[in-house]
């Protein structure tokens, strides 16, 4: 087959301005598009894009504006050209990273003819990729499920309920939930991070007056999900069973979602918007689940961000940056399937200890025996295709012979796999039981179903061709392909001769002077170099064809009709095998059921043995937790963060953990900063989680932790200019959500807490807040905090307890407590820090020596001033003495203002102030010796 070389963006460049004053006139009567659209005009052999959106792909990819040309007499149309492979990868950025929609213009109908209007051929979303999935991830693997989803929202009986909708288009899967929603929407919010969505439906309000619409919108914004707003009459439950049957496997089945009529409004918008009905290829391949946000844990997104999952949560998967996210240290998957299940557990780890115990089970299996696992991993994982993809191309009518030829490969190599898992060497039992029902039944049953695909495959397809990337049909499983295979041996045999006989006419080497080549245009004919183009003067019977860099073409009349006897046998080749390649696939496509059960085990399998991976590869090989119900206690013993432990140069220093509950389960940590605080709080949350996708931790033997329903965070300042939110109103938005989501079994890490305000303001919240969760929730706290005065709960409250990061500090000789040298040990231990040596961490950071002098000066002054809550530090001696030493002084305050009162009869403004004014002198002395 000869190549076909795409003209560089070069190229394109310097051909004669394809986009004339008619193309103009067309492009400025487009419709606007949707906000975040970009537009891509399809030139067959290359893309344009125009206008705003020129100029945004030219700085995006070409990193440049030098690439802009300017259309027009008044040069007034921006224009940038993309060769295809550059034009792919656009895209898919366009779609997974940056989250843009995308519409492609063609002037050619579906068959190719041109129709010379400009229309819309593909449209794709964030969350709905179908149209382009096959044009953008043909030779690259789909790493996340794109899902879109439809909310509405509706006042009922005093509350607000929220019905939503769901497409998975990559699994085919269709969702449904149906729940009672707060007034911060903290539902949603964990709703939308469980299941990775991309793209949110939301009822249109132009003129932003539905106060619910405008708050649940915010949410979604907050989960970097893209927004389309659709028209309210699509939210309407008329339709939503008569469309959802036809795309559902079972069409008779008695479905308890159509009672959730909210849920079944958003269905109905969301099947409008994904077009799914269009297509007849979806019809019965669809199931319908119902989604419980109670069976997984839950996340909010400021969790998200805290225990960084990924990269960048608002595009899901980026495995650009191992080891520094959860997602990129665990992703050690060989398939793309198993990345996707992958990023899905992390999204929904389980709340059932039965289920988490499974996992564990299976993990523990492939831990201690390292040989079955790299040979599961190296010779079958490696190897096995995106099924999945195969499987919604064949039921589109889209495949090829080599996705047939490829699930070949993949089932084929089944029975050796059935094998090695069966042979795992496994001493328990129950770990035997376990592995078989999980791995080996299913796969021995989908052996059976799928044998005969084998079978198939090799009594059609010529094997032998697949060396040279060739699919073709055996020529001898057809007698009339056969006939006609023969005849073009023949021709070609002939052909060559003609080579051989043209060599010794001309005296030129066959091998190195005169080529035989199969010219896209001329078809089989000679080329000789320019060089060598001399001996074809004056030789008639040799006829020039044309004259190229390459050299020069030439036949004769005999090459001619050999040539068109080849051409014509050729297509007759192509008729015949095209007709058997068609009923070859539609065969291949009746096995897309066990082929996506097969996809799914070897994702499963994919994942429990890349967890074994890491657990056994880890710095320190990560250990066994035991998973506890809800309301246990959770006790880790030299825990570490798996992503820190892992990076180069660093010395991990672990810590214990301990809440109790009742006793010790709000946990006030204070200390130095860059003291390790925030890290012990993020890798206490990060083990959690771990623990309930049923992974192993980064932990000492014997560790044990408990079922959380969820985990919420506020750690780290951020704010966002652009929606008007400031630091300080980020933070409360998260506290507030903590607030009204959290409950006893719930784990909450704040970090912080008051710092986007006043001093004041922000301890009164600090301690209002931590005392709510104290009393009033009761769920496993960490907490964070500069404000050392914080510590005065642990006196009041039952359940706190105060730990603080230690420092070594050593003095310098000087009487001021800052000429001291800090060193950060890293390490939690039980107490309370008095300072937060924060002029000593700016030394480390090599701050100028005067501004460290005025630092120093300026807190000393301050610190001799009685304000603020850091006049509160005194020995508890001075505290008990000056506190009596109050109440005396107001006694006596009392006492001779009352006995002016008893004589004179009146408790005027003056008879007090003179009154006050005795007490202090007789008191003043006293008091300016009291500390406190």
């Amino acid at each position: 087959m000869s190549g076909h070389m795409y003209p560089t963006e070069e190229s394109k460049r310097d051909k004669p301005d394809y986009a004339d004053t008619g193309f103009i006139a067309q492009f400025n009567a487009l419709p606007m598009p949707a906000p975040g659209t970009v537009r891509l005009f399809d030139r067959q052999d290359f893309y344009s894009v125009h206008g705003e959106d020129a100029v945004f792909v030219a700085d995006s990819v070409f990193k440049t504006q030098s690439v802009l040309k300017h259309l027009g007499r008044e040069k007034s149309l921006a224009s940038c050209t993309l060769t295809v492979p550059t034009a792919k990868s656009f895209l898919r950025e366009a779609l997974t990273a940056k989250q843009l929609r995308v519409e492609i213009w063609s002037q050619h109908d579906a068959n190719g003819r041109k129709t010379g209007s400009w229309t819309i051929s593909k449209r794709a979303s964030p969350g709905n990729l179908q149209e382009v999935e096959d044009l953008l991830f043909l030779s690259a693997d789909v790493v996340t499920s794109p899902i879109v989803l439809a909310l509405c929202v509706k006042p009922q009986d005093g509350v607000t309920m929220v019905g939503v909708a769901f497409a998975d288009a990559t699994n085919r899967q269709v969702g449904v939930s149906e729940y009672v929603e707060n007034d911060l929407f903290s539902n949603t919010e964990s709703l939308l991070i469980q299941l990775a969505v991309k793209e949110c439906l939301l009822p249109s309000d132009e003129n932003r007056k539905d106060y619910d619409l405008a708050k649940l919108r915010a949410v979604v914004e907050r989960c970097g999900c893209v927004i389309s707003e659709v028209k309210k009459s699509t939210f309407s439950a008329n339709n939503a069973e008569q469309d959802l049957r036809r795309l559902l496997k079972t069409n008779d089945a008695v479905l308890t979602q159509l009672e959730l009529k909210l849920a079944m409004a958003s269905a109905s918008a969301l099947l409008a918007y994904l077009n799914l009905l269009a297509d007849e290829a979806n019809f019965g391949t669809f199931l319908i689940r119902t989604h419980d946000l109670s069976n997984y844990l839950r996340l909010d997104n400021a969790a998200l961000r805290a225990l960084s999952l990924y990269p960048d949560h608002t595009s899901g998967v980026n495995s650009g940056q191992k080891n520094t996210t959860v997602f990129g240290l665990l992703n050690r998957c060989k398939t793309a399937q198993g990345v996707r299940m992958l990023s899905q557990w992390l999204m929904q780890p389980l709340v059932h200890v039965h289920a988490i115990e499974n996992r564990q089970t299976l993990l523990e299996i492939y831990l201690e025996d390292v040989e079955s696992r790299q040979m599961l991993q190296e010779t079958f994982l490696k190897f096995m295709p995106d099924l999945l993809r195969i499987s919604k191309r064949f039921q589109r009518g889209a495949s090829t012979l080599e996705d047939v030829v490829r699930c070949y490969q993949a089932v084929e190599r089944i029975p050796l796999l059935i094998q090695t898992l069966a042979d795992t060497p496994v001493i328990d039992e129950s770990k035997k039981t376990l592995l078989h029902s999980t791995f080996v039944a299913p796969l021995e049953e989908l052996n059976e179903h799928l044998f005969k695909l084998v079978e198939m495959v090799e009594m059609t397809i010529d094997l032998d061709e697949l060396a040279h990337h060739n699919y073709v049909i055996k020529p001898d499983f057809d007698e009339g392909l056969g006939v006609i295979k023969a005849k073009l041996t023949q021709v070609r045999d002939k052909l060559d001769e003609q080579h051989v006989q043209a060599g010794r006419d001309l005296r030129l080497d066959t091998d190195k002077k005169l080529h035989l080549e199969n010219h896209s245009s001329y078809g089989y004919c000679f080329r000789v170099t320019r060089t060598d183009a001399g001996v074809l003067k004056n030789r008639k019977t040799y006829l020039d064809l044309g004259t190229v860099k390459g050299g020069v073409y030439f036949t004769t009349d005999a090459m001619r009709e050999l040539n068109d006897e080849f051409r014509t046998l050729s297509e007759s080749y192509a008729r015949t095998q095209s007709r058997l390649v068609k009923d070859v696939i539609d065969i291949a496509s009746s096995y897309a059921p066990p082929l996506e059960q097969l996809n799914t085990i070897l994702a499963h399998l994919d994942v429990v043995l890349s967890l074994a991976h890491v657990s056994n590869n880890a710095p320190i090989p990560y250990t066994k937790p035991r998973i506890g119900e809800r309301g246990t206690p959770l006790i880790l013993q030299d825990s570490r963060h798996p992503c820190l432990e892992v990076q180069e140069g660093i010395h991990f220093i672990p810590n214990d953990v301990r809440i109790v509950p009742d006793e010790c389960e709000f946990l006030l940590v204070t200390g130095p900063n860059m003291g390790g605080k925030s890290t012990y709080m993020r890798q206490i949350g990060i083990i959690t989680l771990m623990a309930q996708i049923g992974c192993f931790i980064p932990a000492a033997e014997g560790a044990q932790v408990p079922i959380c329903d969820c985990i919420l965070a506020r750690v780290g300042a951020g704010d966002s200019q652009v929606k008007g939110v400031s630091t300080f109103m980020a933070e409360m938005l998260e506290t507030a959500t903590i607030l009204k989501t959290a409950s006893k079994d719930s784990l909450v890490l704040i970090d912080e807490l008051g710092r986007g305000t006043s001093t004041y303001d922000g301890f009164g919240l600090a301690w209002a807040i931590s005392e709510w969760i104290v009393t009033k929730l009761h769920s496993k706290c960490v907490f964070a905090t500069h404000f050392h005065e914080m510590t005065a709960l642990a006196s009041q409250q039952q359940g706190v307890q105060n730990l603080h990061v230690v420092a070594h500090v050593a003095p310098r000789g000087e009487s001021s407590r800052y000429d001291k040298d800090i060193t950060l040990l890293y390490k939690v231990e039980p107490g309370t820090s008095d300072q937060s040596y924060g002029i000593q961490i700016a030394e480390l950071a090599d701050f100028p020596e005067s501004v460290i002098k005025l630092a120093k000066r300026k807190a000393e002054e301050l610190e001799g001033d009685a304000e603020g809550p850091g006049a509160l530090d005194a020995p508890e001696k001075d505290t008990e003495q000056g506190i009596a030493l109050l109440d005396e002084f107001l006694r006596a305050w009392v006492e001779r203002v009352e006995a002016v009162d008893s004589v004179k009869r009146q408790r005027t403004h003056q008879v007090q102030l003179e009154a006050l004014q005795a007490c202090m002198r007789d008191f003043g002395e006293r008091i300016e010796e009291n500390h406190f």
